[in-house]
Formats: structure tokens, sequence, C-alpha cells
């Protein structure tokens, strides 16, 4: 099982993420190669695999990512092989990933379940960000611009999550992946007997 979750800077999607894969230790999260370097703390294979630009170059002309993506001056893709070896182990994947990754893996009718988290309204999603206190006004507003940018493209997801309550969402967003892995296609995939029977 693939679930796709995505939803704007500030919406609370890392916390979410954290608690699922507490709640499910079957569920692994997708480990993207990257050209940038590793920052402190970092650990490969457990945050990125990091690789130089021509072997990232390579990969592409290879076909070797479900998605890939520029972002800030480098590369990120997520690779079917690392995608397949877990799946072969019995590990269902989960992706933080932008909405640009969703269409590309939707391009490429890549099998999943696609989850948008979102923001109550626009404004709670500004009063978040502002909370943070990270970000200088000039960054806030390009965060809500691309946040307008990304919940334009709500039609692609099988399911939208409001986060009101991280609590709430959290709550939802299992209760999906619960329903999911009772899906036929699910099922099919475990139980290729089923489509035998006549």
């Amino acid at each position: 099982m693939r679930i796709f979750l995505s939803g704007p800077s500030g919406v609370g999607k890392s916390t979410i993420i954290r608690e699922i894969l507490k709640k499910n230790q079957d569920i692994v999260l997708s480990v993207s190669y990257t050209t940038r370097p590793p920052r402190r703390g970092e650990t490969e294979g457990k945050d990125y695999f990091f690789v130089s630009r021509e072997t990232f170059e390579t990969m592409i002309r290879d076909n070797a990512f479900l998605e890939w993506a520029h972002v800030h001056d480098h590369l990120y893709g997520t690779s079917l092989a690392w995608l397949e070896s877990q799946e072969h182990q019995g590990r269902h994947i989960l992706f933080d990933i932008d909405v640009q990754g969703v269409r590309q893996a939707q391009e490429q009718e890549t099998p999943g379940w696609f989850i948008f988290i979102i923001p109550p309204t626009l404004e709670e999603l500004s009063n978040r960000l502002n909370k943070r206190g990270t970000e200088d006004e000039q960054t806030l507003n390009t965060r809500l611009n691309n946040a307008r940018q990304e919940l334009m493209a709500w039609e692609r997801y099988n399911y939208l999550v409001v986060n009101d309550t991280i609590e709430q969402a959290i709550h939802d967003i299992q209760s999906i992946i619960d329903a999911c892995r009772c899906s036929r296609q699910e099922a099919i995939g475990r139980l290729p007997w089923l489509q035998k029977i006549a």
C-alpha cells in the first residue's frame, strides 16, 4: 500500500506523519534521493540518500524514479528500486510529498491512496505560520501564496482531511489508512487466489 500525504507548509503534516508512523509499525516513511549535502544530524539512508548531481541525472535518464523534483537548486526523487525492496519486505510506504510529486506519480499511474491535509481557512493557516515565528513577512507571504497554488490541486486527491485540531486530523487519517487496508485493491494484492475463483 502506498499512501501519498500532501499539504501546504504550516498545516501540521510533520506532526501527523510522526504520529501515524508510531501507530503503524508496518508503515515506513519514503526516503528520497537528493543532490543537496547532508545537514548536521542527518543520516544516510534514514533521512535521505545523498548522491551527486551526475548520479541523480543518470537515474533520471534510466527512469529510476517514481517522481522527482527540482527544489531550491537541488534535486529530490523517490527511487523505484527502494520502494520495491520495502514492499517486498511487506512494508507499506508513506510519502511526504508535494503536489508536483503527486502529479508525476499519477501520470505514471502508480497505485496508491492520495490524502490532502488542508487548513480550516487560509486565515488560520496564516495564524499558524505567524505563531511559529520562524519566517519574516516576505517568506510568510511566499508560503501563503504557495499554499493557495497547492490548494488548487485538491481534486487530485482521494481524501481531504481538514486539520482543525491535530488530534482529529490524526484520527481521520488513521481511519482512512484502516479503510484502505480493507479495500478491494489491497485485498487482491494479498489474496491473489480470489481472482482465480470462477
